[in-house]
């Protein structure tokens, strides 16, 4: 682990399990209640000098972006190993790593006078907050690291991070990687199993938290955070929706329609989970997406060639497999996949599920693998009516061959981003966030960065 710029172990470890063999290959470290403590004071004994130049802030962010691309291969080598990712899919996660630290680093906290005359001055101010906990999935773990610990760090606080349990070995090189281009405690990277999560979110040094999970776990970091009054950003679950309009063409569109579901073999809180279609075109587009489905090469996401890998943890694999199941038993039918596929590890094959309406597990939660449910609709308005009714509300999409048309349709979902022709491509600088049960505050753009800070007001009488 890393902690105040330190190499530092433990006493306890526990197994990282590559998903592509279903065993362990590896030993992370476990911390202790009296190393988490360690890591939370010295990102508070940093605080103070850190938070005063904002230049060298900049400077660092940008010193650590090209220190993780001098590390891509170690960093992507480890983060296809303990999540199963192909390579090449890896690699572009360092990538953007390395990007998110550039373009947060590219953004400057506002300074705003509302009134500056001989009477007085009255400013607002956003000042940093402190430390900052950040708790990250093992889907993608180090673009949601450099999410949380950039703007964290650009606004001025410090950062304790605790990636999952599931994919430690990539967040924990990252703290090394990066030990030699930020101050000590200013980046501090510590892994354990439950329930350091909770420990760490509750601990009194801490100001703010910042979690990307499930809603179950979501509403507990809430809970914990509450007695103390923390300020946290939540960014849980998504159930996102898609809808076909019925000029859309399809043969420019089934590409980004697919791995608009398919991509990172489903496990991104963005990808399409369900898909609604016009009725007339329904056979159109299930053919067309599961001859897409039967092509694609699954496997050891470490092998060339392989363009999907299996599901991260043994825990989604079994859900996945029990809501396919349910389905199946249920009516629908697979028209692609269906199944688990022969063999040593955790793999699924792509799977497009037809027959099937809502109401029925696979539509009405959150899958999280991949699986995509068709379900046709007769109307328009039934179908925006139908990817409205969900707690979740992270994002949408709307397909046709009139983009202005969709746009209108897509305005009235009810996320926080809504997609025309795309889906799950967000942009550099630009906010995201969820509605619902899918999350709490603002993550990425000048919104994401302003979350890290306190609004103070400098009212200042000059007579």
């Amino acid at each position: 682990m890393t902690v105040g710029g330190k190499d530092v172990h433990t006493v306890d470890t526990f197994g990282v399990h590559n998903p592509a063999t279903g065993r362990v290959f590896a030993q992370a470290p476990d911390c202790s209640p009296a190393q988490l403590d360690d890591a939370v004071q010295a990102a508070a004994d940093a605080f103070p000098l850190w938070r005063d130049d904002m230049d060298a802030r900049r400077s660092a962010l940008l010193a650590a972006a090209a220190r993780i691309e001098e590390s891509a291969e170690e960093l992507a080598t480890l983060l296809t190993l303990e999540q199963g990712k192909p390579l090449a899919d890896a690699q572009f996660e360092v990538m953007v790593t390395a990007m998110t630290l550039r373009g947060t680093a590219a953004l400057d906290v506002p300074r705003e006078v509302i009134r500056d005359d001989d009477e007085e001055r009255i400013e607002v101010l956003h000042q940093p907050m402190g430390v900052v906990a950040a708790i990250t999935p093992w889907n993608v773990p180090l673009i949601q690291a450099a999410m949380k610990f950039a703007p964290a760090l650009l606004a001025g606080n410090t950062v304790v991070l605790k990636p999952s349990p599931f994919t430690p070995l990539s967040s924990l090189a990252l703290g090394v990687v990066l030990r030699d281009v930020l101050p000590p405690g200013v980046l501090n990277v510590i892994s354990g199993r439950d329930p350091l999560g909770a420990q760490l979110a509750e601990h009194s040094l801490v100001r703010k938290v910042t979690f990307t999970g499930s809603v179950a776990t979501g509403k507990h970091v809430a809970a914990s955070a509450a007695p103390d009054l923390k300020r946290i950003t939540l960014e849980l679950g998504g159930n996102d929706a898609g809808i076909l309009l019925d000029d859309v063409d399809l043969d420019a569109m089934a590409d980004k329609l697919f791995w608009g579901a398919f991509v990172n073999c489903g496990q991104i809180c963005m990808a399409l989970k369900r898909l609604y279609v016009p009725r007339a075109r329904y056979t159109e587009v299930v053919d067309a997406l599961a001859d897409r489905a039967r092509s694609v090469q699954v496997g050891d996401g470490m092998l060339p060639g392989v363009q999907m890998g299996p599901l991260a943890t043994t825990p989604q694999f079994a859900r996945v497999q029990e809501l396919v199941s349910d389905a199946l038993a249920g009516g629908a039918t697979a028209a692609a996949g269906g199944r688990r596929l022969d063999g040593d590890g955790y793999f699924f094959a792509p799977t497009i599920l037809r027959d099937l309406e809502d109401g029925v597990r696979v539509v009405d939660e959150e899958q999280f693998g991949p699986v995509l449910p068709v379900i046709p609709y007769d109307d328009v308005e039934e179908a925006v009516a139908r990817a409205n009714s969900t707690h979740f509300g992270l994002d949408g999409s709307v397909w046709s061959a009139d983009p202005e048309r969709a746009a209108a349709v897509a305005a009235r979902l009810e996320c926080g981003t809504s997609w025309v022709n795309t889906h799950g491509m967000p942009a550099p600088g630009v906010s995201f966030s969820g509605h619902k049960w899918s999350g709490l505050g603002v993550a990425g753009g000048l919104a994401g960065l302003l979350s890290y800070t306190e609004t103070k007001v400098l009212h200042i009488v000059r007579g």
